[in-house]
């Protein structure tokens, strides 16, 4: 009888979600609903499968089923055309093509659909009955039944069926809170709200036998809609693999083709290695039993690909736990090097899909995507969507802005620590309890980081699909829901580490004509330059090893090996370091007498970790070798802990095998019961080690090309756009390679920074206000027609604009000329002061413009520093300390703090960032780093209640008294009094200059 019911997931309109939906049919006993959200059908999966199952959370058999029919509400411009309901999936998948037509091609609905084989069309009462076709029908309200009265209804009657939408609960603040969502769609305050942006007030779902009364006097009209209802019926089978069946066309030759590549690998990686040839062929085994060939298939194909177009790529996760996938090139972590179980990764009663992580370069993915596109099929391949949900603070933004509410009253409102005095305000509390309502709702779909699906039958069998500004399908679901489907996405993902690698060997190539392997892992592991940096955290620039956190951490454990790095990788994660297994392994790392074990086993397998686990292989290990369990249901149990519970009663039964295995296997119960203890309070913060592997090996390829080819590697850096700093510190970093930093050149300069062997200079890109369509012009100019000759020269081969030439003069991008700035500045003016933009033409003679005398006119280098600074963000003729009024540079120097451990100082640091930490007392505290006048990096730790009288204000000089402390052999400063330094103004520079 519901033929027309929303869910939450028609977006900033719906109240209700799916699960409740449903629990209202049950609950009135209502045997059948139709599932119409407004454009879209991302709940149709969902809806079909709770609307399926037998039980509830509780293993509690429901009393009575739903009968799931699903459909598509269209609409346009907030305006009704009409509802679709589909008679089988058949159905679906038309109500998905037409609207996945219209979404790609963008174009705006009709207001009469395609004729559909397969699914019902129901307009809105009013519609001329005279125009329907055999599957369309009107739809007619309650409410609307008096307009029937005295017309002829025998000719249509046939076509009329009941039309109660459901949107909201029966309670009056469901509809309030659909206005509150209306209004903020529609970006109008709530009293602007007009009667047809919103639903009707009575869009709730009342018992069957009272909407069957209010049709008593027309049973005709119920007797259309319950045929209707009995034609439809829609079957799903989820958790079914609905991916790309075969890579060949064919399951046995996927198989033989995995077989050979896999093999031809092996040889490659390993020779000649019994070990790892058992290994493999246990992985295969698996592999073709849960029909995984096709998916390892088109991994491999992808990263072929990338390989043969000359793109780099990591391929990380807990894919990297499979030997198949390192013959495959998929990863570059060998497992066996690393003892990881491929169980990790693919086993018989693993629930949940496995995937690949593929990182390639940023500016390469979309390469990788349109080939994937293009061999799969455009039917077929999708991007992952995602859902954003209304979260938190952000809401109460929302909701004032449609209230009217005074900014400066939304900003108190969403400040936690103004709580108190604003419950006293009921503005305030209004605001909340909305807010309460609303927290978690769907708010907009968006796309997934790097999730791609490639699947067997057409897509939009299961959904319909969107046009996101990225310009690939997309769709209308998440992750989780792709998971309950019977997807695995392909994860492609891009990073800005992997473009510096590349880059990187490019420009030593250019710059040194030497080619590098960046992939001879091994040689870098094994060498002590490399491993010394490291050790000393040296690692600015370097992918995922730069960050103060994380060359604090290297300091402190000393790391100058790979697999001390693997380590650190992963216990620098939150989680980790949270549970106190980051400090335990620091701990023990540099006082071997604090390391003990509970059992021999234990130290058998936690060795190399010093007794903590610390990755999620470490729980696997500790559950098989020391309790016996087999390395899949030592997943699963890990898996169960980590908070993805299949069951509480099968994770009951995997506690209970845990231990009645270690009594079977003679271990003592009092240490059965430690070891579980520990098991169970590390297994939900531990990490895969595979993941963290992946990421050494990049980590180690950066800080070889750092090592060896510094000045290339910065520049690398540079134009990726830099990693965890500002961008003026990879400048400075560049400068202590050796590099000579020349400012933007229009004779030596590109778009993006060049190194010509020492010397690189900026490019136009990082000119802020410089004009797009000038930054790769200038250097095309000039490679096709000569450097330029002059200012003159410039303006006429250009076009450029009087502002333009402003910004580059000011930039010092004309000092080839032998003029200063204000030179400079005169001579444009007579050139394009007042005067229409210069037409661009060759000129057969190149005729001078006149020559004036002009007064000598000077410009300083202070002059000079704060024009780089507006212009460039930093300074690069001088540093921040040149700027300073005083000359006092601090009682000690970074290098210096290890000799006054416990001493209170004065240092002088330049501002790198900071970063704050919420405490379990509900402050915060800071952490700050800065450079020294030397150039060196130093730490500073604010505790709460004096960061509040001394806070961080932006990029420039803090004079810090504070305590030199020392933790490990890493020092910083416990800060006590913190100011940022007064820096010189014009006038006090030009006095400086001339003194």
């Amino acid at each position: 009888m519901y033929l027309n019911c929303h869910s939450q997931y028609s977006l900033r309109y719906g109240t209700l979600t799916i699960k409740t939906l449903i629990e209202q049919a049950r609950a009135k006993a209502i045997e059948c609903l139709v599932l119409t959200d407004i454009n879209n059908s991302t709940g149709c999966m969902e809806f079909v499968k709770e609307c399926l199952k037998e039980k509830d959370k509780d293993d509690v058999p429901y009393k009575n089923r739903v009968k799931p029919v699903v459909g598509i509400e269209f609409r346009q411009d907030n305006r009704l055309l009409y509802i679709g309901i589909a008679q089988n999936h058949e159905g679906l998948k038309e109500l998905n093509d037409f609207l996945t037509h219209h979404n790609l091609n963008e174009i705006p609905l009709p207001d009469k659909p395609v004729l559909f084989q397969n699914a019902y069309v129901i307009y809105p009462f009013g519609y001329d009955p005279h125009a329907l076709k055999g599957n369309e029908f009107i739809g007619i309200r309650p409410t609307q039944l008096n307009k029937l009265f005295g017309k002829p209804l025998q000719e249509f009657k046939h076509k009329l069926v009941v039309w109660q939408p459901v949107t909201l609960n029966a309670d009056k603040s469901s509809y309030r809170l659909h206005q509150y969502l209306r209004a903020i769609d529609l970006n109008t305050l709530l009293t602007k709200l007009t009667p047809t942006d919103c639903c009707q007030p009575d869009e709730i779902m009342m018992p069957v036998d009272e909407l069957r009364e209010k049709f008593g006097q027309y049973p005709f009209i119920i007797e259309n809609t319950e045929k209707l209802l009995r034609n439809c019926s829609i079957n799903v089978e989820l958790k079914i693999s609905k991916n790309r069946k075969t890579f060949t066309g064919d399951l046995y030759t996927d198989n033989e083709l995995l077989h050979r590549l896999t093999f031809e690998g092996y040889r490659y990686r390993f020779g000649d290695n019994p070990k790892a040839l058992k290994k493999i062929q246990d992985e295969l085994a698996v592999i073709e039993k849960l029909k995984y060939s096709a998916y390892f298939l088109i991994t491999h194909d992808i990263v072929r690909y990338g390989m043969e177009k000359g793109f780099y790529h990591v391929g990380r996760g807990s894919g990297a736990n499979s030997t198949v996938a390192f013959c495959l090139k998929i990863t570059d972590v060998d497992p066996l090097e690393l003892d990881l179980y491929f169980e990790r990764f693919l086993n018989e009663k693993r629930t949940s899909q496995p995937d690949f992580d593929i990182d390639f370069s940023w500016d390469e993915r979309r390469v990788i995507e349109d080939y994937i596109f293009e061999k799969y099929g455009r039917e077929h391949t999708a991007l992952l969507g995602t859902m954003s949900e209304f979260k938190g603070r952000s809401i109460v933004r929302e909701i004032g802005k449609v209230l009217g509410v005074p900014k400066a009253e939304i900003d108190d409102f969403t400040d936690p620590s103004k709580d108190y005095i604003n419950q006293k305000n009921p503005a305030f509390n209004k605001v909340m309890a909305l807010q309460a309502k609303m927290d978690g709702m769907p708010n907009q779909r968006s796309i997934h980081a790097g999730g791609i699906l490639i699947s067997e039958q057409p897509i939009t069998y299961y959904t319909a699909l969107d046009l996101p500004p990225k310009g690939l399908p997309t769709v209308q679901w998440d992750m989780y829901a792709a998971e309950d489907i019977g997807y695995e996405k392909f994860d492609i993902l891009s990073q800005r580490g992997i473009g510096h690698i590349k880059e990187a060997a490019r420009l030593i190539e250019e710059n040194q004509h030497i080619k590098v392997d960046v992939h001879a892992i091994g040689k870098f592991k094994a060498d002590p330059v490399i491993n010394n940096k490291l050790k000393n955290g040296d690692t600015i620039g370097a992918f995922y090893v730069e960050s103060p956190a994380m060359r604090g951490l290297l300091k402190k454990l000393r790391c100058d090996n790979y697999l001390n790095l693997v380590a650190a990788s992963s216990i620098i994660r939150p989680g980790v370091a949270k549970s106190g297994m980051m400090r335990a392994f620091i701990e023990r790392y540099n006082d071997p007498s604090k390391i003990s074990y509970l059992h021999p086993v234990m130290k058998e397998q936690l060795e190399e970790t010093y007794g903590v686990m610390v990755y999620q292989e470490d729980v696997i290990k500790v559950c098989h070798h020391y309790a016996g369990l087999d390395l899949t249901d030592a997943d699963i149990l890990r898996r169960a802990m980590s908070g993805k519970y299949r069951s509480k009663i099968e994770f009951d039964k995997l506690v209970e095998k845990f231990f009645i295995k270690a009594k079977e296997l003679g271990r003592p119960e009092d240490i059965t019961l430690e070891v579980w203890r520990q098991v169970e309070s590390f297994a939900g913060y531990s990490f895969s080690k595979a993941h963290s592997a992946s990421f050494a090996v990049e980590s180690y390829q950066s800080l070889y090309l750092k090592t060896y080819y510094p000045r290339e590697f910065m520049v690398a850096v540079l134009n990726n756009y830099g990693g965890f700093y500002s961008r003026w510190l990879y400048v400075h970093e560049l400068r202590k390679a050796g590099a000579i930093v020349n400012l933007p050149c229009v004779n030596n300069s590109e778009a993006t920074v060049c190194i010509k062997g020492i010397d690189a200079y900026l490019g136009f890109i990082g000119i802020l206000n410089l004009e797009n369509r000038f930054i790769n012009m200038i250097a095309e100019e000039r490679r096709l027609n000569g450097n330029y000759l002059d200012l003159e020269d410039f303006v006429k081969r250009t076009g450029i604009t009087l502002e333009q030439a402003i910004v580059l003069i000011r930039v010092g991008a004309f000092r080839f000329t032998g003029k200063n700035k204000k030179e400079l500045l005169w001579e444009v003016y007579n050139y394009l002061g007042n005067k229409p933009a210069v037409k661009v033409e060759k000129e057969l003679f190149n005729v001078p413009g006149k020559k004036y005398r002009l007064p000598e006119l000077t410009q300083d280098k202070f002059e000079d520093a704060f024009e780089e600074i507006e212009l460039l963000g930093y300074p690069v003729t001088c540093n921040m300390f040149d700027l300073l009024k005083t000359s006092y540079r601090g009682d000690l120097m970074a290098k210096e703090m290890i000799d006054h451990i416990g001493e209170t100082v004065k240092m002088i640091g330049s501002f790198v960032c900071d970063k704050s930490v919420h405490t379990s007392k509900g402050t915060n505290m800071y952490f700050g780093t800065f450079i020294d006048h030397a150039g060196d990096f130093f730490d500073t730790t604010h505790f709460p209640g004096t960061f509040e009288y001394n806070p961080f204000k932006g990029k420039g000089c803090y004079l810090i008294l504070g305590k030199v402390v020392e933790e490990f052999g890493f020092c910083s400063i416990e800060v006590i009094k913190f100011a940022k330094l007064d820096i010189i103004n014009i006038k006090e520079s030009e006095i400086a200059y001339s003194g």
